[in-house]
């Protein structure tokens, strides 16, 4: 393959995007606002660079021109390959491919299991494959990494020929998941080696259960509508609930699934806001309960994933909450202190690629940013040799 690879990580009103030369990463940006009024920025080395002028408000109609300004940065070479990130693979992919047209109907199958991010995916490769005609596309998939669960960890407790049919637990922020497990393996080896709850804390957020750097239970299941609250989704529901809305409140299966993905989490418990920075400035009691519920319900999952794992060495915190919001970090810790997690206050504060568990805890505690597009880059130059 020849050229840079430049990944794309489309999400319903956002796209990040990343040059690469070979594993080097030259520019990174993102556009946000689509679907009103995009905006760009980008950097280039560390450097900021003046953003394209976008046109139109679509993936489709933003990419072509995000596309042309990001040639003209790459100081005469071209773009030889795209990954992209993929949301639901289901159960047949299981490892990056090669973008086809089979594979992408075989992915439009799975809009429904995932109608907030799985559109947009798919939007990107149409509009990269009209404005790059040739340049070979590789998908990319979230729920990938937690192929290693074992079998009793995919089962939802329906019948078996629904099981079998694909109505299963799969597990999200896969890319998210496999950048961690390599980084701790540089970071520390032995911690990498053992049990290690990873808490991939953002707009979406999930925890994984890893043992030697392999999935082995999450909370996020058939959808990512699944586990821990979010910011605007309610996470694990009684499923009795949404019989309830639909029964005796009249809502319709649009009704329904409008507010599960839209006007639930932090947005619906507070009614004031899906940012959790506005809601740690509101003084708003509202605006309290809802990071205590989302905080709450981190610990209650942590403490059955640990179980599961039969104990834990290690805690890491990573994405845009769990990096940069000391306050939840340190909830999290202290209601897991009965581990024998002890939290060094000053470097959670700091923050940073830091470990943050004082001397002497029982159970180590990381902040770990993570990159996705790093995992997108590196899989797609493989499968194109």
């Amino acid at each position: 393959m020849n050229g840079a690879v430049l990944t794309l990580n489309a999400g319903s009103s956002s796209l990040k995007f990343s040059v690469f030369d070979g594993a080097a990463e030259v520019l990174r940006g993102q556009v946000s606002g689509i679907g009103t009024d995009p905006k760009a920025e980008a950097t280039q080395r560390g450097k900021t660079l003046d953003p394209p002028a976008l046109q139109g408000t679509t993936h489709e109609a933003v990419l072509p021109g995000l596309l042309d300004w990001i040639g003209g940065h790459l100081g005469g070479g071209s773009i030889g390959a795209v990954g992209h990130r993929v949301v639901h693979g289901g159960m047949r992919f299981r490892a990056p491919v090669r973008v086809t047209d089979e594979v992408m109907a075989a992915l439009d199958a799975l809009v429904p299991l995932a109608p907030l991010h799985q559109p947009h995916n798919l939007a990107a490769m149409r509009a990269a494959s009209s404005a790059l005609p040739g340049v070979p596309q590789v998908a990319c998939f979230d729920t990938a990494f937690h192929a290693t669960m074992p079998d009793v960890a995919t089962w939802l407790g329906l019948p078996r020929a629904l099981h079998e049919a694909g109505v299963r637990r799969y597990g999200f922020h896969g890319l998210s998941y496999e950048f961690i497990a390599g980084r701790l393996r540089a970071l520390g080896p032995a911690l990498a080696a053992g049990r290690v709850l990873v808490a991939h804390l953002g707009n979406g957020a999930s925890l994984c259960a890893m043992q030697d750097g392999r999935s082995v239970g999450t909370t996020m299941g058939l959808t990512a509508l699944d586990g821990l609250v979010m910011a605007t989704r309610p996470g694990s529901l009684d499923p009795g609930a949404v019989l309830h809305l639909m029964q005796a409140r009249g809502m319709s299966v649009q009704d329904v699934e409008d507010v599960l993905y839209h006007g639930s989490g932090l947005l619906g418990i507070s009614g004031i806001s899906s940012d959790m920075r506005a809601l740690a400035a509101s003084t708003d009691g509202r605006a309290r309960e809802a990071i205590e519920v989302f905080v709450h319900r981190i610990i209650g999952c942590a403490g059955g994933l640990i179980a599961q794992m039969g104990g834990v060495d290690g805690v890491v915190f990573t994405a845009g909450i769990g990096e940069h919001d000391a306050a939840v970090r340190g909830a999290v810790c202290r209601g897991l202190s009965w581990l024998g997690l002890v939290l060094d206050d000053a470097a959670n504060a700091r923050g940073g690629t830091a470990r943050i568990s004082a001397a002497g805890s029982r159970v180590a505690a990381w902040v770990v940013p993570t990159d996705e597009e790093a995992v997108i880059a590196r899989h797609t130059l493989a499968v194109l040799g």
